[in-house]
């Protein structure tokens, strides 16, 4: 197993810059990769979809203080989009400055330190988690309250959509994007002519989808605002700061574009953060001019779109097209998590699995591990969204964080030409996701996401964890020494047999083209019919003289790895210097189903010997074509 400890003597480059211009290499790569339109699509659909949550977020916190509360929308939400305005020009500088991706964690890496890297990126897998997870579950809600007999069903309907996002994503980012560009443009267009429609109105063209609801609005009025004002649209502000979530993820997945890679990320970044403040400010626009008030079991959006379009067809596919984008929208960290791991992985604090990539430019042990993770929150939530929100917004605010004082280190350390102001524009960055994460943080914090408080530092010490184990294993192996020169040794080789036939001739004839001496062995387990069988070989390999000694093991129980490992262990014992290979031969099947008919006892055997042995295990196949009968 190959572990390089070393880093990698060159950055991330374009495809095909090691191969030869004619090969045609960078060509299939970049196919595989995405444009500003796909990256809207694929990387996006978490932030998109914040805006069927966001605003009925801070909808119902300010109930609380009645109608005079909700006046108080407007101004919260223009508050949220200033800092979706920070967020946006800042990341557009971190793909400029970090174009291998990786966002907060290579921000955070180069200027910050190794540990604060690893809270960055421990903050962000754990909200890509949960986004998926969130996503899922309320894309199945809004299914459910149209169809309530599939209430029942809601966990296996949210493992069914996890099971088919992840199906998709498997076949490559490309592949994904062209998939849930529809929905996306669906979705996008459904809410801005909403706006558009809403906006032109006098007064609410129906309110059929709220009658006959409870109204979820306080008795507070202006006295109860005044007097839990500040908290309140703390609070407010708190619960409408999930609608940022995704922002960051173009930023980690920068080397998913085509070329040129930072310059497509930022307009995908540009067009995202134009395309969710928009939506934001018109929703809130709406909900102040139809004086909308929540009710119980109707969304906010769905009242919005009733009151724009009316009951009609317009107000079922808005309705529709919420459900899928919702779904969908866990998308955005199946195209950003994988390649934040991988670099993880590059740099020896995940395993090196989750740095290889298929041919269709997917991290595949990335999207699996993303989709078993979260579909254990998902059978732990019951897929119930209500009990996974109150975590959800807190781990990306923190790398929001990190990842603003890191660039202020980079502006100050290179000092290019402007970067006072651009530095200025990080610190302010800083400050205000500094401010909301605290506050995210202290207001969800009876609520469960002090669970996240705690698995943050504990994912930190497990990178640490593996960090350290590979950097054991690298310098048991020398890795970047140049090692002394090979020397030949005395060679013994070992072949387990349990009869004779061809596959036994052809293990001994590649045993002697492998070492000096071949030795073949054979368990006999106690009793009368074993003990036949035993005699019935050693006739047979007398009278067959291949030239090989065989050796008769005879152990105590019905127990076959440990006896020939334990030979083993002696042979080597006695041999001091000699390279013990132990060559098990097996056969091949035609059929894949036809490997249940094996006995497995070559399995046994290696397991044993790489357990309690240093010998070499080689394992020759013997392959049972198709033509034989």
């Amino acid at each position: 197993m190959a572990i390089p400890t070393r880093k990698p003597t060159t950055t991330a480059q374009g495809p095909g810059t090691e191969e030869p211009p004619d090969t045609g290499a960078a060509e299939t790569g970049e196919r595989h990769k995405l444009t500003a339109l796909q990256g809207l699509a694929a990387l996006s659909l978490d932030a998109m979809a914040s805006v069927a949550y966001g605003p009925e977020s801070i909808v119902l916190v300010l109930a609380a203080a009645g109608a005079y509360g909700l006046g108080f929308t407007l101004p919260v939400t223009l508050a949220i989009a200033a800092l979706l305005a920070v967020l946006v020009a800042s990341y557009r500088q971190v793909i400029a400055a970090f174009p291998d991706g990786g966002g907060s964690y290579a921000v955070a890496k180069k200027h910050l330190g190794r540990r604060t890297g690893l809270v960055a990126a421990a903050s962000l897998i754990l909200d890509y988690v949960l986004n998926v997870a969130v996503s899922v579950t309320a894309g199945v809600a809004a299914l459910t309250s149209a169809f309530p007999s599939l209430h029942g069903r809601r966990l296996w309907l949210c493992l069914a959509i996890l099971v088919l996002v992840t199906a998709v994503n498997l076949r490559g980012v490309v592949e994904s994007a062209k998939a849930f560009l529809v929905p996306t443009a669906v979705f996008v267009g459904s809410v801005l002519a909403m706006i558009a429609v809403g906006l032109f109105r006098d007064g609410p063209a129906s309110t059929a989808s709220a009658t006959g609801h409870a109204s979820a609005l306080g008795d507070g009025g202006d006295g109860a605002a005044t007097t839990v004002g500040a908290l309140l649209l703390l609070k407010a502000f708190a619960a409408g700061c999930s609608a940022l979530t995704g922002v960051e993820a173009v930023a980690n997945a920068v080397p998913s574009f085509r070329a040129p890679a930072a310059r497509r990320a930022q307009r995908t970044e540009v067009a995202l953060g134009a395309l969710l403040g928009v939506m934001l400010i018109g929703l809130s626009l709406l909900i102040g001019r139809f004086h909308l008030q929540p009710v119980e079991g109707v969304t906010v959006l769905a009242q919005l779109a009733d009151a724009s379009f009316g009951h009609n067809l317009a107000f079922y596919v808005v309705q529709f097209a919420t459900m899928v984008l919702l779904a969908l929208a866990a998308n955005t960290s199946f195209g950003g998590l994988p390649v934040l791991m991988s670099l993880l992985a590059r740099d020896n604090y995940l395993p090196h699995l989750f740095a290889l990539k298929a041919d269709r430019q997917v991290h595949r042990h990335g999207v699996l591990a993303l989709a078993a993770v979260s579909a254990a929150l998902l059978v732990f939530s019951g897929g119930d969204t209500n009990t996974l929100v109150p975590l959800f917004a807190i781990g990306v605010f923190v790398g929001f964080t990190i990842c603003q004082i890191g660039m202020v280190r980079h502006w100050y350390g290179g000092r290019p030409r402007g970067w006072q102001a651009k530095a200025a524009l990080n610190g302010l960055g800083a400050l205000l996701t500094g401010v909301s994460a605290i506050v995210v943080t202290a207001t969800k914090l009876t609520e469960g996401s002090w669970l996240i408080v705690v698995a943050l530092p504990l994912l930190v010490l497990a990178f640490g964890r593996v960090h350290r184990a590979y950097g054991q294993i690298g310098a048991r192996l020398e890795l970047g020494r140049i090692p002394q020169s090979p020397q030949r040794s005395r060679s013994l080789v070992v072949v387990p047999v349990s009869g004779l036939s061809l596959l036994t001739c052809q293990a001994l004839t590649a045993a002697r083209s492998l070492g000096d001496e071949v030795l073949a062995v054979t368990v006999t387990h106690p009793g009368p019919e074993d003990r036949r069988a035993a005699e019935a070989l050693c006739r047979d390999w007398e009278l067959w003289s291949p030239g090989v000694e065989l050796i008769e093991l005879r152990p105590q129980t019905r127990s076959l790895g440990r006896p020939v490992s334990g030979y083993v262990r002696g042979l080597a014992r006695r041999n001091p210097g000699a390279q013990v290979t132990v060559l098990i031969p097996e056969t091949e099947p035609a059929r894949l189903w036809q490997r249940l008919l094996q006995n497995q006892r070559g399995s046994v055997v290696a397991h044993a010997v790489r357990r309690d042995t240093d010998a070499v295990i080689c394992r020759l196949r013997f392959r049972i074509t198709t033509d034989v009968r």
